[in-house]
């Protein structure tokens, strides 16, 4: 608990740092029962295969599943110094990392993150958490399929943060990268963690003819972050 005060000492309003600090506990509760969800894809992931995350998806519907401390501040900074109005969320859950985006827009001036959830009480209590921290004002939260929710985005995107199930990364980004503006910022969870699931979608960001420049940066076993050098529009 100490590590993550530390980490989120980084955040200037305490009614966030609150709120973070005790999601980040919940979340840290519920790891046994994630681990037990993915112990039968373990042999796939030592061997780096592709895991089954077909089945996987239904076993943990109702789990934090979260950016760390670490990653979370990392948004935030990385969104206050890119000036981010526009930001765009695949993968809220439980809203974790929609309160570091969030926080990031209303300290730069105000704006609009728009998140997308594919379990309907998931959203709900997202936008519960959100509002504990005072920040639901900024924040709209789209409940479906992603493919499905983000096809209307009505302004150029400063900051897109991909994380939900690997199998989703590549399409939805390729929805929202005509709306990414140039130099906006795109930061990826667990491309280190599934290296086998998220293969593709590392080699579309690292081909430069899809615009973007691209690194592993090592957060929770590897965090792919993208800058869009070049936009299609």
């Amino acid at each position: 608990m100490k590590k993550i005060r530390a980490t989120l000492a980084a955040l200037p309003d305490p009614r966030v740092r609150e709120t973070l600090e005790r999601l980040h506990a919940e979340a840290s509760r519920e790891m046994f029962g994630m681990m037990r969800a993915f112990a039968r894809e373990v042999p796939r992931l030592l061997l780096r295969r592709r895991l089954r995350f077909e089945r996987l998806e239904a076993s943990v519907a109702d789990k934090f599943i979260c950016l760390d401390p670490a990653q979370g501040v990392l948004c935030y900074l990385l969104a206050r110094s890119a000036r981010a109005r526009s930001v765009v969320e695949f993968g809220t859950s439980f809203g974790v990392s929609t309160i570091y985006l969030a926080a990031a827009v209303r300290d730069n001036g105000g704006g609009r993150v728009i998140g997308t959830e594919l379990v309907p009480e998931k959203a709900a209590r997202a936008r519960e958490h959100l509002r504990e921290a005072g920040l639901e004002e900024v924040v709209e939260i789209r409940v479906g399929n992603a493919l499905d929710t983000l096809r209307e985005i009505d302004s150029p995107v400063d900051f897109m943060l991909n994380d939900g199930f690997p199998r989703f990364a590549l399409p939805v980004l390729e929805l929202v990268a005509p709306r990414l503006c140039e130099g906006a910022i795109v930061l990826t969870d667990n491309v280190g963690t599934f290296p086998a699931d998220y293969a593709d979608y590392v080699r579309w960001l690292r081909d430069p003819a899809n615009g973007f420049v691209s690194t592993r940066v090592p957060l929770k076993l590897g965090t792919e972050l993208s800058v869009r050098v070049r936009s299609s529009r």
